[in-house]
């Protein structure tokens, strides 16, 4: 199969935003994550990026590959949402690289970088993750209650100049994809109580809420 099979024709262009990660499984927080992204950022996609294998976790309980794209395809339930292995086909395993080689692949398409919180705080752990940051737009959409820790943290303070914040007025993150690098933003979004653990583990639906007993 070639690269561009991995991508539906109409979507190698315009403004992209690109969520990364196991998706071990998708769910809800995702969906949410993205929905707020293509609305605040003006997005005319999102690629849900399903990682072979996330090089700062396990191989121990991670589900195939095909299996964890078929939950995402699932999960997605939207048609501006694509979930796509393009990882495995690009033979990347980070994201410094996958960004490369996706503006190489596709210079018609204006990326923006989709992360949580979490992902802000654990960043500076990422492989040449300064770059990211230089080259590539991105977007931190995250809960009010990791706002301190994200804004505070490693890559907010060494980035703190290029952030668009809010003295930009409250449409400015519409126009990260075509800001020159580095340009980031913080979106908050609500509450999204599912966690990927509690699911695995039996104790939550992919779709928010416990299981029904």
């Amino acid at each position: 199969m070639s690269l561009l099979a991995t991508v539906r024709p109409g979507r190698e262009s315009g403004r992209i935003g690109l969520l990364g990660g196991s998706f071990n499984p998708a769910h809800d927080g995702h969906l949410q994550l993205s929905l707020v992204a293509l609305k605040r950022l003006r997005l005319d996609s999102v690629w849900w990026m399903v990682s072979p294998q996330n090089p700062l976790k396990a191989a121990d309980g991670m589900a195939p590959l095909e299996d964890r794209m078929n939950a995402a395809r699932i999960a997605a339930r939207n048609p501006r949402i694509y979930v796509t292995d393009i990882e495995q086909y690009l033979s990347s395993l980070y994201t410094a690289d996958t960004l490369r080689k996706l503006r190489q692949r596709f210079p018609q398409a204006s990326f923006v970088w989709l992360m949580g919180a979490d992902n802000m705080l654990q960043i500076p752990r990422w492989k040449r993750w300064a770059e990211i940051f230089e080259t590539t737009p991105v977007a931190v959409i995250a809960r009010p209650e990791y706002r301190w820790n994200a804004m505070h943290g490693k890559a907010a303070t060494r980035f703190q100049r290029s952030r668009l914040g809010p003295h930009l007025g409250p449409h400015a993150a519409g126009s990260l994809a075509a800001r020159r690098t580095p340009a980031w933003t913080y979106t908050p979004m609500r509450l999204n109580p599912t966690s990927a653990t509690d699911i695995r583990s039996g104790r939550q639906s992919p779709f928010g809420g416990p299981w029904a007993s």
